[in-house]
């Protein structure tokens, strides 16, 4: 899981610097509406919802940016209408890609995708030509150095975690979930007063594919370009890339 690991721990760190520049505002309160929209405004019975208001206090968005984004969502107050949408296709090397969008027009956000993709040494697929090779989990991130080892499985496991991983050459724990269960668990880990460094929904590849340093540039650069474009919400790819052109992506 270490392709994986390194990404979802660069995209969390740079959440907090983009949030400067809005992008990740914009991201964000998409996902609060649609969440609202599908699930309802309270959050206690939406784990959507109280998911995506965690990431928005992570960010220090505003209340008032959170609470009429949900107004939104709900109808309360008027607002734009998004579509969930989730493209598949292939990355430099043959790295499955897959990337979940939320946009008010699928007509301009396609073909800006596959625009990215080509640009980049990859292509759009058809339905159902990557999703097969992820999993759709709760995954958890704790840092080493606030907890040991048999102590957050302990807690982990007790609350319903479906696994947790100790890459050696990591710097985190990484706790597995049921995507139903991943509040619950993070809500246990936290409990125990063990802060978590990262808590999301996501899709985790069944495998990886390893890239050479000139491969893996090409694609850590999509990764960026397709989550820098405002429909695209998350991109996940099953890349294995050296450590030290990882490093540089997270610069």
């Amino acid at each position: 899981m270490s392709g994986h690991s390194k990404w979802a721990q660069i995209k969390h760190k740079k959440a907090h610097t983009d949030a400067k520049k809005g992008r990740v505002f914009t991201h964000i309160v998409k996902e609060i509406s649609v969440a609202a929209r599908l699930g309802g405004g309270d959050p206690n019975g939406n784990p959507r919802l109280r998911l995506a208001i965690e990431k928005a206090k992570e960010v220090n968005m505003p209340q008032d940016n959170v609470k009429r984004a949900i107004m939104k969502g709900t109808g309360e107050l008027p607002g734009t209408s998004y579509e969930e949408f989730t493209y598949e296709g292939y990355g430099p090397g043959g790295v499955a890609v897959l990337i979940e969008v939320l946009t008010d027009n699928k007509n301009r956000t396609v073909p800006e995708i596959r625009h990215l993709m080509s640009k980049h040494g990859g292509n759009l697929g058809e339905a159902g030509c990557v999703a097969w090779m992820f999993q759709k989990k709760g995954y958890i991130l704790v840092d080493k150095s606030r907890v040991s080892e048999e102590t957050l499985m302990t807690v982990a496991l007790d609350a319903g975690a479906e696994d947790m991983k100790n890459d050696p050459k990591e710097d985190n724990f990484e706790i597995i979930t049921a995507p139903e269960d991943l509040s619950k668990v993070k809500g246990a880990v936290e409990g125990a007063s063990i802060p978590v460094s990262l808590a999301e929904t996501t899709m985790l590849p069944k495998s990886y594919v390893p890239l050479d340093e000139k491969a893996a540039e090409q694609m850590m650069r999509l990764m960026e370009v397709l989550e820098e474009n405002e429909d695209v919400q998350n991109v996940y790819a099953n890349f294995d890339i050296p450590d030290e052109v990882m490093t540089k992506a997270g610069k």
